[in-house]
């Protein structure tokens, strides 16, 4: 049995943000730019603060079943949860999107790779 890699996106919305809070987030901005999205197995966090309170974490796990990616998903968001939770942001509307990498079609190198690789 092969190992299935997934991709989880969990979003969600600061709330209630105190000053000094908010003020915390801008300071560690660069850090957290979209442009520096990865999928992480501990999860990485993107949000632009001075924009809007919108926030995204990535995360990537595996399993062995197709049915892993329910788990997996449940974990990335407990884990979302967790990371805010202790560091006393507040936060709502938590959503999650999972990608199983077995099932996504190929690019148009991987196509051209595989096609090469047929005898």
């Amino acid at each position: 049995m092969s190992t299935r890699t997934f991709r989880v996106t969990v979003r969600g919305v600061f709330d209630g943000l105190e000053a000094d809070q908010r003020a915390e987030l801008a300071s560690r901005a660069a850090e957290h730019d979209v442009l520096r999205a990865a999928f992480t197995p501990e999860g990485h966090l993107t949000y632009d603060i001075a924009a809007r309170t919108a926030f995204t974490f990535r995360f990537l796990d595996s399993g062995e079943e197709e049915e892993d990616i329910l788990e997996a998903t449940e974990r990335a968001e407990e884990a979302a949860a967790a990371w805010l939770t202790q560091r006393g942001y507040g936060y709502k509307n938590l959503r999650s999107q999972a990608e199983d990498l077995s099932q996504a079609p190929l690019g148009k190198r991987q196509r051209r790779e595989a096609a090469r690789q047929q005898p």
